[in-house]
Formats: C-alpha cells, sequence, structure tokens
C-alpha cells in the first residue's frame, strides 16, 4: 500500500464548492503525489459537478483523481463507504465539499496520527465563515444528560461547566490538542486499521448522525479521537449538499429526520443502557417533536 492518505469527498449538486475545495486541497496537501489520491463520490448531480472533477483530472495527471458516479443521492454514508472501498491510504479523510483546507493542515494531523498509533481519528479546527468553531467537530456523546443540558439551555448559560457543557465539552483547552469524544464528518480523518477493526459508516444513517456512531464504534474499540487547534480548515456550513435547505418545507423535512436520526443512534447505542421505562419515555418524546415540527 504505497497511498499515505486517501480523500473521499462526497457531492451532491455542489460544483462550485467543489472547484473551490479541490483547488485547496491539492494547494495545501504537503504531500507527494504518489502519497495521496483523491475520490469523488458524485450522488447523482445534475449541475455539472462531474465536469469539474475530469478537468482537475486532466490537470493533474499525476495524482489519482477519481470519479465515482451514482445515479441517484445515495446519502452521506453510502457515498463515502463507495470510496472508501475503491481506496488505497493507509488513512483517510471523509471530507465536505464545503471545506477550505488551510496550508499544513493535512500534513500536521496526518502527521499526529502516524506518531500515535492510538489515534484512531482525528480533526483540525473546523471553522465557520464568522471566526467561530464549528461545534460539531468538538463534541461529547448524546447522552441523555448531556442532550438534556443542550436542548433545555444549560449548556448556554454553563458552556464552560463540566456538568452542563457535556456536550460540547467547552471547558477543555482549545489551544492545545486533546481528546474529544466525537468530532464532524465534514473533517474525519481515520485509519485504515480502524475501520477494518470497527467496520464502515452504518448506512442506516442516511443524513445525519452516521459521525457520531462512527466514533462511538471507534472509542468503543479502544482508540482516541484528537482535536488538533493548531491547524484549521474552513467549513461554508449549511451550503454542502446535505446541509443546504432552499425551502421551508425542505428545512422541515430535514429537522424531522434529525429527530429521527436522535432515535435511531438512542435506539442502537443506549437502549440497554438505561430501564425500559427511561427508553419509552425518550422514544415518545422524539416522536412527538418529529410530529410537531
Amino acid at each position: 500500500m504505497k497511498t499515505k492518505l486517501s480523500i473521499i469527498i462526497v457531492s451532491y449538486n455542489t460544483s462550485g464548492l467543489l472547484k473551490q475545495c479541490l483547488s485547496a486541497v491539492l494547494a495545501s496537501s504537503g504531500l507527494k503525489p504518489k502519497e495521496l489520491e483523491i475520490i469523488v463520490v458524485d450522488n447523482g448531480s445534475n449541475d455539472g459537478s462531474q465536469e469539474v472533477v475530469n478537468k482537475f483530472r486532466i490537470q493533474n495527471s499525476e495524482l489519482r483523481i477519481e470519479l465515482i458516479e451514482n445515479k441517484e443521492n445515495l446519502g452521506f454514508a453510502v457515498g463515502n463507504n463507495i470510496g472508501i472501498n475503491n481506496s488505497d491510504g493507509k488513512f483517510l479523510l471523509l471530507l465536505n465539499s464545503d471545506t477550505l483546507i488551510e496550508t499544513d493542515t493535512l500534513i500536521t494531523i496526518l502527521k499526529a496520527m502516524e506518531n500515535d498509533s492510538s489515534i484512531g481519528a482525528a480533526t483540525c479546527l473546523l471553522q465557520t465563515t464568522d471566526g467561530k468553531i464549528d461545534p460539531a467537530s468538538h463534541r461529547g456523546f448524546p447522552t441523555l444528560w448531556n442532550a438534556g443540558s443542550y436542548f433545555l439551555g444549560f449548556e448556554k448559560l454553563f458552556p464552560a461547566s463540566r456538568i452542563f457543557g457535556g456536550y460540547h465539552q467547552g471547558w477543555k483547552n482549545f489551544k492545545v490538542p486533546h481528546e474529544v469524544d466525537c468530532i464532524s464528518g465534514a473533517f474525519f480523518m481515520v485509519s485504515r486499521e480502524v475501520i477494518d477493526r470497527v467496520g464502515l459508516l452504518d448506512e442506516r444513517f442516511f443524513m445525519y448522525g452516521e459521525d457520531i456512531d462512527w466514533c462511538f464504534r471507534i472509542k468503543q474499540a479502544g482508540f482516541k479521537i484528537l482535536f488538533h487547534p493548531g491547524v484549521k480548515t474552513l467549513h461554508l456550513k449549511k451550503q454542502s449538499g446535505r446541509d443546504s435547505r432552499t425551502d421551508q418545507t425542505a428545512k422541515k423535512n430535514a429537522r424531522r429526520k434529525f429527530v429521527e436520526t436522535m432515535a435511531q443512534f438512542y435506539s442502537k447505542h443506549y437502549l440497554s443502557k438505561y430501564p425500559d421505562l427511561v427508553s419509552k419515555i425518550v422514544l415518545g418524546l422524539l416522536w412527538l417533536i418529529k410530529i410537531f415540527i
């Protein structure tokens, strides 16, 4: 296996963003052409995304840039799994098409993982356009307490509290690399060894939750998950295919899908951890929320 890093980008009608994303990757990789491969999995786009990738292939013939075309939108998890199964890298990076990697980010995260085999997955400082951290890149697991504190507003009141801030872990030192429970699928570097141990993304999660589920399984297998704030990637959030919502009906459907995912994650990982009555109440509340959204 000669390839050090395989970058998997799942795209759905994001041709303009995809062009920027690929340009940023090529400008900042820090790797030799034979050490890097880029695999774009297109989920049935009709906006010229395929032409963008093909143009990059011609312009960068020394580098393996592969385009896999799905006939329809198969979802984030399925798309990434297709890319993973067609990759050759010792390490893999799931990367959103609405991201712009800054200089030295790839090589820094890659070296951190190469130097510590106990790190199963890692991310950089994922920053939104307002200069703030993307909260999805620095999370604790959504236990009943963590999720309840977040949705009831206690975390917002006490963001640096270990008691109430467990979902986004705001008490940690953001100036130094440290462990977290969960990182975002927008920039998710993982080792091939980990994938061989824990399996691919769970394809039952169509839009949300697949990154949390993967992190949960990676931690269960005994690996660390690293958050490295020393290098950055800009996340143009809400603009990629699975995040952008242009009308109210689509936004409502997305919120319902998110609630469905919460119930799905709870049923998979927490059903056996809490008493039956508690689980019935939790799942019942989620069902009601979905109906009245």
